[in-house]
């Protein structure tokens, strides 16, 4: 179905140009939105299109909770899941910003039970390693266990039974325990608790003012998105799991549509008072090329090249490129995107979990490109 409608989305897009009627296009783009949404039957989701610091479009679709009447609004509270990482990844570039830490920083002194069975290679993993997914590590080493409920005392002296597959820094690896060690590092420079550090620094700053981390936060919101699983019957409702808030630089973030507006227009440039152009630019530097995304069946017929920066994918899409990440717990999947050449970003959140989102985000990206190519034809004509 989302093939079809491609067309009508690049034809949406036309409010890009100077001419056109913002309006009737972004009731096109809610339309096209609605249809993805519906045709999964997800129970609920929010999505925004933000550009040159304005969010030209903010839609809500569904319920909070199956089987209620719960509407999704603009301050639903969504988990976001591993779009945390870009949250984490930020202040800690500020840190780093400010003089209080080092990308270089061995991250051993500060977590000494983090020990790997080839001796030294755990007190080699610098901060950097952390956020780029270098630590040397096969991908998403000992989830399983945080899936399982176990929490990072009990899990962490595991990692003295795994072999690296390379030096830090040589490979690519996603983690999520791994990455969430940049919590005591952080915790040690400032001697500050993380999740005051990242409220006080990031998310008050921002106006942030339903977003949170950790699950005592997501709990306090009444206006909050319930977590779905699919079945042979349809998605039904479950109670919300605490084991990647374990984890929380990784996964631990929650915020709604509204919230996650003023993230994107941080990232366009719109707040340098709280992330700066230099944070921005460490960020997003392409650090280490992650080629296992050019295979993914959503992205594969767009991407020419694909890189992890600190916290944050970079995707060479055709000749432009878009800096995003996607989040994923059960129960809740999460997109942010933005392209800095254009000044455009795109945030979509559900209560569910379907690759529905990746059609809507790919097949953006790819009509927004083309318009913008068709409008840069006709200029030079």
């Amino acid at each position: 179905m989302l093939r079809v409608i491609v067309p009508a989305l690049i034809a949406c897009l036309a409010w890009l140009g100077p001419a056109a009627s913002a309006t009737t296009d972004s009731e096109a783009y809610d339309k096209i939105f609605r249809e993805g949404m519906a045709g999964k039957k997800i129970p609920g989701a929010a999505y925004a299109i933000v550009e040159m610091g304005e969010p030209l479009q903010v839609g809500t679709f569904g319920t909070r909770a199956k089987g209620r009447n719960l509407p999704v609004t603009k301050d639903t509270v969504f988990r976001l899941a591993s779009v945390s990482k870009t949250f984490s990844a930020s202040l800690v570039a500020m840190l780093v910003e400010e003089g209080q830490l080092r990308l270089d920083t061995k991250v051993s002194p500060f977590v000494p039970t983090f020990q790997l069975k080839k001796k030294g290679h755990a007190e080699r993993i610098e901060l950097s390693h952390l956020l780029s997914h270098t630590v040397g590590l096969t991908p998403n080493s000992y989830d399983n266990m945080i899936e399982d409920g176990w929490d990072l005392p009990k899990i962490l002296p595991r990692f003295k039974r795994l072999s690296p597959l390379c030096a830090p820094g040589n490979c690519y690896g996603y983690q999520n325990i791994a990455f969430s060690l940049v919590e005591p590092v952080v915790e040690a420079a400032t001697h500050e608790e993380f999740e005051r550090l990242m409220e006080a620094r990031i998310l008050s700053p921002l106006g942030m003012e339903t977003a949170s981390i950790g699950m005592k936060g997501y709990l306090e919101k009444e206006d909050r998105a319930h977590p779905h699983l699919n079945t042979r019957r349809g998605w039904y409702r479950t109670k919300v799991k605490p084991n990647y808030y374990n984890v929380a630089p990784a996964a631990g973030v929650n915020a709604s549509i509204q919230d996650m507006v003023k993230w994107v227009e941080s990232y366009l440039g719109w707040y340098p008072e709280v992330i700066s152009p230099g944070v921005i630019d460490m960020v997003t530097e392409k650090r280490v090329r992650t080629k296992r995304e050019l295979y993914k069946r959503q992205w594969r017929p767009y991407l020419e090249d694909a890189h992890y920066g600190l916290g944050w994918r970079i995707y060479d899409f055709g000749d432009h490129e878009i800096v995003m990440h996607a989040g994923g717990v059960a129960g809740f999947r999460s997109i942010v995107s933005f392209s800095q050449e254009f000044g455009v970003g795109l945030v979509i959140l559900m209560n569910a979990e379907s690759r529905v989102i990746d059609d809507l985000t790919a097949q953006f990206w790819d009509a927004q490109f083309k318009e913008r190519e068709r409008q840069a034809t006709l200029a030079a004509r």
